[in-house]
């Protein structure tokens, strides 16, 4: 085995020698990780801190799994119970969190879809994605808190560097809500574009206004997702 996995190894270096190859892991959906890796980079900021809203898998279709293996930490938000036991499980040195973000503190139904990427808050998006192939598995009562009580919590006496949103029609709302004058990250990554199972999906434009308006620019698109950086900072 191990002569096996050192072959592996010296193939990989052979491959970077001669034709300039280097070889980069993602986590994201559409490599959002590695486009925001470049961003701390040129920051000459090598260990990120993050809240991950809709963090959904340690490992699948994260976007902070590439700091987190790189010394980095942050806290993770995850509602499913199930997703939550995997972040739990593996991110150790991250403070997760097995609620849901709202407008006010409370108790909420949550959608739990057969395609676990779809679970939401939101009662018009789970019944927007219901289609032949997908479902409302269940729904459950998951308690949930204003996004400024956990800024307030885990981030006052830590800079967040970097704030990942995903959360199936609620992104919008969030924002609206976040104090971006006491807790302002230096990297957003947002979905930015509505479901479709046509592949049909929409922009969703204001969200871009209102980050606009908070001082941030659009530095990267991946029609789902869209990364914005703090304008003071570049």
């Amino acid at each position: 085995m191990k002569k096996i996995i050192w072959f592996v190894y010296r193939i990989k270096q052979k491959l970077k020698q001669n034709i300039g190859v280097d070889f980069k892991k993602s986590y994201s959906q559409s490599g959002e990780d590695l486009i925001v890796r470049y961003i701390f980079d040129a920051l000459k900021i090598a260990k990120p801190s993050y809240l991950d809203i809709g963090a959904h898998h340690p490992t699948f279709l994260n976007n902070t799994q590439t700091f987190y293996e790189n010394g980095s930490s942050g806290v993770n938000i995850e509602p499913d119970p199930d997703l939550f036991s995997y972040i739990n499980k593996v991110r150790l040195n991250d403070t997760n969190l097995n609620i849901g973000i709202a407008d006010k503190k409370g108790v909420l139904d949550f959608y739990v879809m057969s395609a676990a990427t779809l679970n939401t808050f939101s009662h018009d998006e789970a019944r927007k994605a219901e289609g032949d192939k997908i479902k409302i598995d269940k729904i459950i009562k998951v308690p949930v808190l204003p996004v400024n009580d956990v800024l307030n919590e885990h981030f006052v006496d830590k800079t967040l560097d970097f704030l990942s949103l995903d959360v199936e029609g609620l992104d919008l709302l969030i924002l609206q809500t976040f104090d971006f004058k006491r807790f302002r990250p230096k990297v957003i990554c947002v979905e930015t574009v509505t479901f479709s199972q046509e592949r049909k999906g929409e922009k969703i434009t204001d969200i871009e206004n209102l980050l606009v308006e908070q001082g941030y620019f659009v530095y990267a698109d991946t029609n789902i997702n869209t990364i914005f950086i703090d304008k003071s900072i570049w």
